[in-house]
C-alpha cells in the first residue's frame, strides 16, 4: 500500500472506533479489575481455587493495588497484607 492508500486506511480505522474508545477502555478497566480480584482473593478472605496458578502473579499484581483502591474511592487499601499508603 502506498502512502495515501496507509493514510485512507488510518482515517477510516480511526473514523470507526473514535466513537467507542471510552466503551473500549471502560471494559478493558473493568476486566483488569476482575482479574485482579481474582488473583488477590486469598488476601480477601475468598477462597480461591485457582491460587495455585495465580501466586505467581502476586508481585505484579501488588504494583496496581494502589490504582485500584483509589479508583474505587478506598483512601487505604483494604488488604491487610499491602499497604501502599
Amino acid at each position: 500500500m502506498n502512502g495515501r492508500g496507509r493514510k485512507i486506511a488510518v482515517g477510516l480505522r480511526e473514523f470507526y472506533y473514535a466513537p467507542y474508545r471510552q466503551t473500549f477502555a471502560r471494559a478493558r478497566q473493568e476486566e483488569d479489575d476482575l482479574f485482579l480480584m481474582l488473583v488477590l482473593s486469598e488476601a480477601l478472605g475468598v477462597p480461591n481455587p485457582a491460587s495455585y496458578y495465580t501466586i505467581e502473579l502476586l508481585p505484579v499484581m501488588y504494583d496496581r493495588v494502589h490504582d485500584w483502591h483509589t479508583r474505587m474511592g478506598l483512601d487505604r487499601s483494604p488488604l491487610d497484607q499491602i499497604s501502599c499508603c
